[in-house]
């Protein structure tokens, strides 16, 4: 039986992995719980799993689920994190937070000699050679819960590096507004940002979806996922978001995956890998599907990709601010203090302010990334 810690268990993929637990109470139990501020739903996932430990983001909440539940223990805030992360009885830590806040607690189960589920893009953004370097240096796996990345590692038969490997392509469905004309995209409402086409998540990564940014990331997570450089990384609009991605062999030839877009298929198989769980979910039906289509993604409509493309190519700190000034753009754009037009403009103003620098240790990193935030900020009231 494997012992999961679930960090994010509210949000999209956190509970989408608690309905996996749920099909198969004979391979997983639930050690760890940690979450926001929903603690509405947080208290039902105590109910229905019994976990030894449980993490919210204040002490006020913490107290009050130590009250009701009594012999829990409970923690809070970025301590509660980690916690959670190096919580000794489990062997699994599926992280699913969103944001750079997924940084410290992945540091930590590695470092407690955990094996990492990862659905948190941003930590590999921010400091992929950090994390991939203390998972070679404990002997632990990073595996990958994004459809994207999960699909190329199944193409991959389970492995990081194949031989006559020439390139892998990524999939996206293109959001929303892949259609709309750009003179139009400044007058997109959040509500309409958050409703993804294909996939329901939250309402940080549906934006990012729609303004290409949650692509651009996960070429930088590929990048240090695969140990690929960018030149061999290719994202290719797929609007049925029915093929998750491809690889292509040095002969030419190609493998897929393709299944439902439902991400407890992915998750599943992050959580058992390297076996295969029996899901009782829909099959895809190929004869239904009235066109598979693929096409090359506009750049000057949606330059987030492209702003990605160069700062894995840049390296060092570029990244995690990338990162960090699209998280507070975004954020901006919800908020409604800017249009979503400016989303993009923001962060790219930022890149080209930044001295970059290669970082040595996470506090570069962390530094860098607070640095982008401000500037994010100064811009934003000057829009």
């Amino acid at each position: 039986m494997r012992r999961l810690a679930i960090i994010g268990s509210t949000g999209s993929i956190g509970s989408s992995a608690l309905e996996v637990v749920a099909m198969f109470p004979e391979e997983f139990s639930v050690e760890v719980l940690a979450a926001g501020d929903n603690l509405e739903l947080l208290r039902q996932q105590i109910r229905t799993f019994s976990p030894q430990f449980v993490s919210v983001r204040t002490r006020e909440g913490a107290m009050a689920l130590k009250e009701e539940f009594q012999g829990l223990e409970v923690g809070w805030g970025e301590e509660g994190l980690k916690e959670a992360a190096l919580w000794p009885e489990a062997d699994l830590v599926l992280l699913s937070v969103a944001g750079s806040i997924g940084l410290l607690p992945a540091l930590a189960a590695l470092e407690g000699g955990k094996d990492l589920a990862l659905a948190t893009k941003e930590v590999l953004v921010m400091a992929g050679g950090l994390i991939m370097e203390k998972a070679s240096e404990v002997g632990r796996q990073v595996l990958p819960v994004d459809s994207e990345h999960s699909a190329i590692f199944q193409a991959m038969g389970g492995k990081r590096e194949i031989q006559d490997l020439k390139r892998i392509i990524l999939t996206a469905s293109g959001g929303p507004f892949y259609s709309l004309p750009k003179e139009e995209l400044s007058r997109v409402r959040p509500e309409e940002a958050i409703r993804h086409p294909v996939w329901k998540m939250g309402r940080k990564i549906s934006v990012d979806s729609a303004t290409l940014m949650n692509k651009g990331l996960e070429v930088i997570e590929a990048h240090w996922f695969f140990q690929l450089p960018p030149e061999r990384i290719e994202v290719l609009i797929h609007p049925q978001g029915v093929v998750h991605s491809l690889i292509e062999f040095t002969d030419g030839s190609m493998l897929a995956q393709l299944s439902i877009p439902d991400m407890r298929i992915p998750i599943a198989y992050a959580l058992a890998y390297p076996r295969r769980l029996p899901l009782s979910l829909p099959r895809l039906d190929l004869t239904a599907q009235k066109g598979l289509t693929f096409h090359p993604p506009d750049l000057n409509r949606f330059p987030a990709l492209r702003l990605a493309f160069e700062a894995v190519r840049a390296g060092g700190t570029l990244p995690a601010v990338l990162n960090a000034a699209d998280e507070v753009a975004v954020e901006g754009f919800l908020q409604g203090r800017i249009g979503f037009d400016k989303i993009i403009e923001v962060v790219e103003k930022v890149m080209e302010r930044h001295r970059n620098t290669s970082p040595r240790g996470l506090e570069e990193v962390i530094a860098a990334d607070r640095w982008a935030r401000e500037e994010a900020q100064k811009l934003m009231e000057a829009v």
